[in-house]
Parts: C-alpha cells; structure tokens; sequence
C-alpha cells in the first residue's frame, strides 16, 4: 500500500468517525474509499462493518440503563436481529463481489434517500404515532425488523435510520427507541462482523488505518458537536453521499 493510499484511508476514517459523531453518514467516507484503494467490494464492505463494530458495541452500553426494563420483550428482537445479521452476512458473502458491485449504486441511492429524508420522516412519525408503554409485539413488526436486520448484514448504510422508524412506528418512545436501535445495530454488527471474520473477507491492515482515523475523527467530531451547525453537516453528507451514488452508476453502468 503506497503513502498515498494510507492517507486516503486515515482521511476517510477521520471523516467517518467525524460524521457520525455529529450527524451521522460516515460510510459515505468510509466504504468509497476502501474500494478506491482497490479491495474487492464484498472485502471493502466487511472491513467497514468490523471498523464500525466497536461504535455499535459502545452504543448499546450507553443505553443499558433505557433496555433493563424491558426483559424478556428483547428476546424476539435480538432474535430478529441475529438471524437477520447472520443471514445479510451470508448473502453478501454468497453473492460475492459481481453481484455486490451491480447493487453497490442503488445501496448508496437507498442510503442517501434515507439520509437525507430522516428528519421529515422523524417529524412524520412524531404526529402519528401513539406511544405506549411497551407495545406488543406483532408478526408484522418482527417481520419488518428481521429485514432491516438483514439490510445491516448485507450493507448497513442507513440501517439506524430504518430501525428507528420502525420502532417509532410500533409505539415506542423516542429515547427507547434509540436505545432499542442501538442495541439491535450492535446485535447486527456483532453476527456480520464475525461472519465476515470467519469468511477471511477482512482486510486487516486497511481496517487498523480506518480505525485510527476514525477514533481521531470521533474525538474532533465530539469537540465540534455544539460549535457547528447541524443542517451544514447534513448537507455535506447528502451531497457526498449523492454524489458517490452519481459515481458508481456511472462507473457500474455507464462506463
């Protein structure tokens, strides 16, 4: 790996980690560039879902305090979310790297649409639904859940976003249902992470790098959270993100 190629992935890392401290949206730093570097797209998407395991792992400590009381009513959910990780993993890695490639521009597509529509769907969501204490659950949630588990196993990018209006959409409150995407995300991460490990798809090196980057960009992004506006973030990630979309239909349909 050439100096260049090592800069590119502590830059990319270092906006990732930046990004998703203060608005979220850092795969859109993160997995281009490993793929620029030349990793295959199955072994660039697997080293950024083990780059960002440790961040779902930590978020799902931080809102045990939210998770304690619900007991047992987590169980279909971790469920859910293990079978679902398990088996987007095992489809990324099955369909191996030509059919990951042809569907990488609609991933970002998807990823952007979700990114950018979150706070209007946020606002949707806030004047719809009716909040219960905690709601039942029901075939068609678990249902829905287990695919968005499987969209974490497989991509990930926008997962977050999914998970917490379908828990919205259920009735919970907005600080539980955070916390219940954090600790679904982590569930997802944890499954596909050692998946991709099993597999051999991890490309070690690249994903030290990307961590270095990304712990250093974390702490910056921390330190910036209250200084910058959050809607000029936003729009660096759309922009980005929409612009990396224009990028691969291009190059994957066009060139």
């Amino acid at each position: 790996m050439s100096i260049l190629e090592i800069l590119l992935l502590v830059a990319a890392g270092f906006a990732a980690g930046g990004m998703n401290a203060l608005a979220g949206g850092g795969t859109f730093f993160s997995f281009p560039a490993l793929l620029a570097i030349g990793l295959p797209p199955v072994t660039a998407n697997a080293t950024n879902a083990v780059a960002l395991w440790p961040a779902s792992l930590a978020g799902a400590w931080a809102a045990r305090a939210s998770l304690r009381p619900l007991g047992r009513y987590l169980l279909p959910l971790l469920l859910a979310g293990l079978a679902g990780g398990l088996l987007g993993g095992l489809l990324l890695l099955a369909g191996g790297d030509d059919v990951f490639s042809l569907l990488i521009p609609w991933l970002l597509l998807a990823a952007t649409a979700l990114f950018a529509a979150s706070p209007r769907l946020s606002r949707w969501l806030a004047a719809r639904r009716k909040e219960s204490a905690v709601p039942p659950h029901s075939p068609l949630s678990l249902g829905a859940h287990s695919l968005v588990s499987i969209y974490g196993g497989y991509f990930g990018a926008g997962m977050g976003i999914l998970q917490l209006a379908a828990f919205s959409i259920e009735g919970h409150a907005l600080v539980r249902a955070n916390a219940l995407k954090n600790l679904i995300s982590a569930v997802i991460y944890s499954v596909a992470s050692l998946t991709f490990i099993f597999a051999g798809r991890v490309s070690w090196f690249e994903l030290l790098i990307l961590l270095g980057g990304a712990t250093l960009g974390g702490y910056a992004g921390g330190a910036l959270s209250q200084k910058l506006p959050a809607s000029w973030l936003r729009a660096l990630v759309i922009l980005v993100g929409s612009g990396m979309t224009l990028y691969y239909f291009w190059a994957t349909y066009l060139a």
